[in-house]
């Protein structure tokens, strides 16, 4: 391959040039992103960037040393419109086409909105952008603020708005936050964090309508029930973006659908992170946008699937002062059980907890709260033992876990 291209400039798309110039790739590299931006981190954004902690310059994870190193041609505040796979182009939105061998698809997600007419005060949270102009709004003096979606960007943006002095509602459509991770046991000691740190919890409603002309004035739920708001933030998920893919040959469905190795439909295409379903499966992850890459670029210097993406699903998220850490896969029917630390009225004890989720013996997933070192060795050895017993032979990765934990989070 002479020109490699990668679509997106985000955390997946720059561990994948990465990638490329560590396993040899000597050619022309093409970065496209659609913000103006480099790339930058996105988990600070609902955390230390929005409450103020952590100032614009560190959340970039490039520098000047690395993008003279990278050697590659950065084609920033243009989207991709369409590939053409015929013509062997990527053509880009504003007429002009790149020449490539390869592509490595990263354009991520979007955030999902609400249905209706726009108004001031109405947020999302993915991008710089978006965490400027929120963090804008919540400086001028408290705010009566209704978080939309109580998931990991609901959740952090709601412990950051509280923890500014605003007054905090968070509406979930589902019975309790983060029961089809968590499963409803610990998802309801988990979303007692909430109430216990003075942020109202609405669940089993979603919202019906907005109230305001221009501005946002309140939440109108499907119970009947009308909360007041100044400022709604909207964490209902996100959509991967595939829409310039249309018309290619590539096999969409909710995301870039490739094999184990992240090799789609065609060998010289592969996909990395948000909008990309591995194996059957789309993880909006930290951890997928950043190992991911690694066996990409292997398959597709070598033209064929040779290296496999797959490994033990990770997740954290900061809340209240304490991190959430997860790693496995739960299932319905699992035993979940309190190893140590432990639960007091329903919420997390003062020193935390470990909890395991067993089957038929063995165990399936680990979930720690405010217990980093514990969660640590209790994931080093379920991706130990996982690697053991797995039939499909999945990634071992226990040299990467680092025993005081990771210090990234799930993707704003």
């Amino acid at each position: 391959m002479r020109t490699v291209t990668v679509v997106g400039a985000s955390l997946s798309g720059l561990y994948a040039a990465r990638e490329l110039r560590a396993q040899g790739f000597d050619g022309r590299l093409v970065i496209v992103g659609e913000e103006t931006h480099a790339p930058y981190d996105r988990p600070p954004l609902s955390k230390e960037y929005l409450t103020g902690r952590a100032p614009e310059e560190d959340l970039a994870l490039t520098d000047a040393e690395e993008h003279a190193e990278l050697d590659a041609e950065w084609l920033l505040g243009v989207r991709a419109r369409s590939l053409d796979v015929r013509g062997r182009t990527v053509v880009l939105g504003d007429g002009r086409t790149v020449s490539t061998d390869g592509v490595v698809v990263a354009t991520g997600a979007s955030a999902r909105t609400l249905a209706g007419a726009r108004r001031a005060g109405v947020h999302t949270l993915r991008t710089l952008d978006d965490a400027r102009a929120l963090r804008a709004e919540l400086t001028g003096g408290e705010r009566r603020v209704v978080v939309v979606g109580g998931g990991f960007v609901g959740a952090e943006t709601a412990s950051s708005c509280a923890a500014l002095g605003h007054t905090v509602t968070v509406v979930e459509a589902a019975t309790l936050p983060l029961v089809p991770h968590l499963g409803p046991d610990m998802a309801a000691v988990c979303a007692a964090l909430h109430r216990r740190n003075g942020t109202a919890l609405v669940t089993g409603a979603s919202v019906a309508a907005l109230h305001g002309t221009t501005a946002v004035t309140a939440v109108e739920l499907t119970d009947g029930r009308v909360l007041p708001a100044d400022v709604v933030v909207v964490g209902i998920g996100a959509a991967p973006n595939t829409a310039w893919l249309a018309g290619s040959p590539l096999a969409l469905n909710d995301g870039v659908l490739c094999d184990d190795g992240c090799v789609t439909s065609l060998p010289q295409v592969v996909a990395v992170g948000d909008v990309a379903r591995v194996g059957g499966t789309r993880a909006e992850h930290w951890t997928s946008a950043t190992r991911q890459p690694r066996a990409a670029v292997t398959n597709l210097l070598a033209g064929r699937t040779v290296a496999d993406a797959r490994s033990v699903p990770y997740f954290w998220s900061d809340q209240y002062g304490v991190r959430l850490q997860f790693a496995g896969r739960r299932r319905e029917g699992d035993r979940v059980r309190v190893t140590e630390g432990g639960i007091a009225d329903g919420a997390p004890g003062e020193d935390g907890f470990l909890a395991r989720y067993e089957r038929a013996g063995r165990t399936t997933a680990v979930l720690a709260v405010a217990r980093p070192r514990s969660f640590t060795r209790a994931r080093r050895e379920l991706a130990r033992e996982t690697c053991e017993t797995s039939e499909t032979q999945e990634t071992c990765e226990t040299s990467e876990i680092q025993e005081t934990g990771e210090t990234h989070g799930v993707p704003a």
